[in-house]
């Protein structure tokens, strides 16, 4: 089987020299910014547990939040080509990761919780059947080793 192929290229640049390199672990700041042609430069540095900038995304932050993105982007599509109309989406999800003996690790798993309003109801079996299928057909989803899983959240009212 042989499908259509995507490249994506960025560019990533380390800021945190403090004038000595890497002459020392603590030496440097883990700084670095993430560009494409024609968007914004994105700010990125390691976790904070890990000696970086709790004020820019770290790698494990933006890994989470593709998982979102995909699995938002592909609900979103399938949703208007069945004909349910979404009014607002909204997803809070968490990733667990964890480190092994070396000082390397993985991630666990990440949940999503996504909280979708609808303008007219719909039932919840159809719903979750679009999540479903999102979830099978998110790019990044089917890229990890780990479980992703989907855990909607009901809409109030």
């Amino acid at each position: 089987m042989s499908g259509r192929e995507h490249r994506y290229c960025i560019e990533l640049e380390w800021s945190g020299n403090r004038g000595t390199g890497t002459s020392a672990y603590h030496a440097y700041s883990r700084a670095h910014e993430i560009r494409a042609p024609g968007k914004p430069p994105l700010p990125g540095s390691s976790d904070p547990g890990f000696r970086g900038d709790a004020g820019r995304y770290n790698p494990e932050e933006l890994l989470v939040a593709a998982l979102s993105a995909c699995h938002m982007l592909w609900f979103l599509h399938l949703c208007a080509d069945a004909g349910v109309t979404v009014m607002g989406y909204r997803d809070q999800p968490s990733g667990v990761m964890v480190e092994d003996q070396t000082g390397g690790g993985r991630f666990r798993e990440v949940v999503l919780h996504p909280l979708v309003t609808l303008a007219m109801a719909a039932d919840e079996a159809r719903l979750g059947a679009l999540h479903a299928r999102a979830h099978a057909l998110c790019f990044i989803a089917n890229s990890v080793n780990f479980e992703v899983r989907c855990e909607p959240l009901k809409a109030p009212g």
